[in-house]
């Protein structure tokens, strides 16, 4: 069994508990506007053109994004930054695209991890077969949830897929009990509205005690030059960055639920 990975990123901070290796595997189901992976959409391995610097000159490198690796090859990396993990408490993140796209290669790489012993860490849109959710759900520590939108014809518009099985898998893990983050990226003029905040509040108000935190991540404009190399349409070619600060009143407010509000992270 072989999955496809487009990056491995090491001793990261905001990808779960402590310092982690964090896996991104490639395919996603949804196309949101902000994505900040595009290079991450496409399920199979893609020519690239990635912008580097030597010696103070800029110059264009041509690539492949996406290499297949074997559970056993990647669990060989892995372990190299166990020790970071044993003095952090941290552990490995799978993130994408949509690691929940390679269900049997991520089924066969956390074993592997619970194995070794090594705190693992999901993170997922949850638009996933409640099947493959459920077998993964059973080796996993923690779900970092990503949340866009509550209304459910906005979250077609921007993201290209309903809501609904989004929302009911998020109900079923922590019915379960499962330990799960969320992660709400904060995108000006789309999810920022007076009724999207009511309706965030409400769910969190629903589920206090059973969601620990939730992450507020402010629109960045990172990817900007990955979608003019990559000749897709960006959507928010003109927004311009979130200050981290223009949140801190709706994580007051959100605060009133009794869960534990991060902004950024």
């Amino acid at each position: 069994m072989k999955g496809v990975i487009f990056e491995i990123r090491r001793f990261t901070v905001h990808d779960g508990p402590g310092i982690r290796t964090t896996v991104f595997m490639k395919g996603c189901p949804l196309s949101c506007w902000w994505c900040h992976n595009p290079e991450g959409q496409f399920p199979q391995p893609e020519p690239w053109t990635r912008t580097e610097k030597l010696d103070g000159k800029v110059f264009e490198k041509q690539m492949i994004i996406g290499q297949e690796w074997t559970a056993s090859d990647l669990m060989t990396e892995i372990l190299k930054d166990r020790v970071f993990f044993d003095e952090s408490g941290g552990g490995v993140t799978f993130s994408g695209g949509e690691p929940l796209m390679q269900p049997a290669f991520l089924m066969e790489i956390l074993s592997l991890c619970h194995k070794h012993g090594i705190h693992t860490a999901v993170d997922t849109s949850g638009f996933s077969p409640t099947e493959d959710l459920m077998k993964i759900a059973a080796i996993t520590d923690l779900f970092l949830y990503d949340l866009k939108l509550l209304d459910d014809k906005l979250h077609v518009k921007y993201t290209g897929v309903s809501n609904r099985l989004i929302l009911e898998n998020l109900h079923l893990l922590l019915d379960l009990g499962k330990p799960v983050w969320l992660r709400h990226p904060v995108i000006p003029g789309i999810n920022d509205t007076f009724g999207e905040k009511e309706k965030l509040k409400e769910l969190l108000k629903q589920f206090s005690g059973k969601i620990s935190v939730i992450n507020l991540l402010p629109y960045h404009s990172i990817a900007r030059n990955k979608y003019r190399k990559a000749g897709r349409t960006n959507y928010l070619e003109s927004l311009k960055d979130l200050p981290a600060s223009d949140l801190q009143p709706m994580a007051d407010e959100l605060e009133e639920t009794g869960v534990k509000v991060i902004i950024g992270g």
